[in-house]
């Protein structure tokens, strides 16, 4: 009976014990590198890879950089290419260079590198296959994106199929695009603003400021949460999918949302691609119009560029600068929502703020933006105009390769049904309805402000 009586205390010892040293380990302070969040791995990872092109091209300034192709218009054009040793070669470098540095953040963060790994090199190679398939001529010309066969691989996979916990590991949508963003930086100039002059800047606040703000009451007219209002009002009237995760990581929202209104996004800008060019010609609109109404609607460079060029140079030109004014509103867009999230008129925002003060607006505010503003400030200001030519192409050229990553893991997140289940599908409507708004109100300013109505027309050669 005693010995019976002594195992018994033995184990409840042993249990105390293990209990004590949990807690003891939950209260351990946790490393400087396992502390940091996802935002600032973005910004590290961002700046290593800028910080050292720009040293390779400050070393050697005559060295050529490699950029991977993806372009061809036939069978033979492709392997001859696009499917070359050199061209797969360096494909298979940037690959390990990126696994190595993303990684490297996922070990040192405490998840299971093994895991990530084997679903990462999935994912690149969707992310390849989707940048080839767009890369080809006539589908290039349609305005296709590599985005959209990103997003179409991820969903199919995602939706057929039961994932393994190794693919779901991989499947790290913001912080890939996070770490795009940062690099994105590098093509934000002030100067390309500047050059836009006041007519550009004008309507790119009045065209974010309304529409986001006419999306905010679409969606409670519709009866949406504010949470997934914020992130799809944001889409709309900023620059889509960048502005949704810039929303999303202000106000800590929900990853399922995110990428519901991601799916929305994309699904929405290839009739628009297809569209807003042809309406374009039939209301006779001036280049200038037409593209700064592009470049104010659609959600992408890319996307801008490939439209307005069905439409004329001059329309392209405005396209690109009117978008370049509004993706740098992204940053004073964060502040804002952060801000505003934060101390909204209510029970549990007021008790909250009530501790915290400004500290809830830093700790709501994505970090990340600091790698973007940093990125574009550097090169606006610092970098010599020569070394920005030499090192632009391939640090776009990686950017896209973030991104491309970002669109497949984003389909591998989303679900078909969610479009019509979530919410009634109100989300949806919501949506449409802002982005049909947003379409009229833009097309409205840009007739004022490059038609010459209000102010002399941009010197835009």
């Amino acid at each position: 009976m005693s010995s019976s009586n002594d195992f018994t205390a033995s184990i409840k010892t042993e249990q105390a014990d293990t209990e004590l040293s949990s807690r003891q380990a939950a209260a351990a302070p946790r490393s400087f590198w396992a502390s940091l969040t996802e935002d600032w791995w973005a910004v590290i990872l961002g700046a290593f890879i800028i910080a050292a092109v720009l040293l390779f091209a400050t070393a050697a300034p005559s060295l050529h950089f490699p950029v991977p192709t993806y372009l061809w218009t036939s069978l033979d054009d492709l392997t001859g290419k696009v499917l070359t040793a050199n061209n797969l070669l360096l494909l298979v470098v940037i690959g390990a260079v990126f696994l190595l540095l993303a990684s490297t953040a996922v070990y040192l963060s405490g998840a299971s590198v093994r895991n990530f790994a084997k679903g990462f090199a999935l994912i690149f190679l969707l992310a390849l296959a989707a940048l080839v398939i767009a890369g080809n001529k006539t589908i290039a010309y349609y305005g296709i994106e590599y985005v959209v066969f990103a997003l179409v691989f991820g969903l199919i996979i995602g939706n057929i199929f039961t994932l393994p916990v190794w693919l779901k590991e991989a499947a790290r949508s913001e912080f890939f695009i996070k770490t795009g963003l940062v690099i994105l930086g590098i093509s934000i100039l002030f100067t390309d603003i500047i050059q836009a002059g006041l007519p550009g800047l004008l309507q790119a606040v009045l065209v974010v400021a309304v529409v986001w703000f006419f999306s905010m009451w679409l969606s409670r007219k519709l009866k949406v949460d504010d949470e997934f209002g914020v992130i799809l009002a944001s889409a709309v009237s900023i620059c889509g999918v960048s502005a949704a995760i810039v929303a999303a990581g202000a106000i800590q929202g929900d990853k399922k949302k995110l990428s519901y209104v991601t799916s929305l996004v994309l699904l929405v800008a290839i009739p628009m691609l297809i569209i807003q060019p042809w309406l374009a010609g039939k209301l006779h609109l001036p280049e200038l119009v037409a593209g700064a109404w592009l470049g104010g609607t659609l959600d992408t460079t890319a996307s801008v560029t490939a439209a307005a060029q069905l439409v004329g140079p001059l329309a392209l030109k405005a396209g690109v600068i009117v978008k370049f004014s509004q993706n740098v509103l992204i940053g004073v867009a964060a502040i804002f929502i952060a801000g505003w999230w934060s101390y909204r008129k209510n029970a549990a925002s007021a008790a909250a703020t009530e501790n915290k003060g400004i500290g809830i607006v830093w700790e709501r505010f994505p970090k990340f933006v600091l790698g973007f503003i940093g990125a574009s400030l550097l090169f606006s200001f610092l970098v010599p105009t020569g070394t920005i030519k030499q090192v632009t192409p391939v640090l776009n050229s990686l950017r896209t390769v973030w991104f491309a990553l970002a669109f497949v893991s984003i389909g591998l997140e989303a679900r078909f049904s969610d479009l019509v289940k979530v919410q009634g599908g109100r989300p949806a409507f919501a949506f449409i309805g802002a982005q049909v708004f947003n379409v009229l109100w833009t097309l409205l300013w840009a007739y004022l402000l490059f038609g010459g109505v209000l102010f002399a027309a941009p010197d835009i050669k």
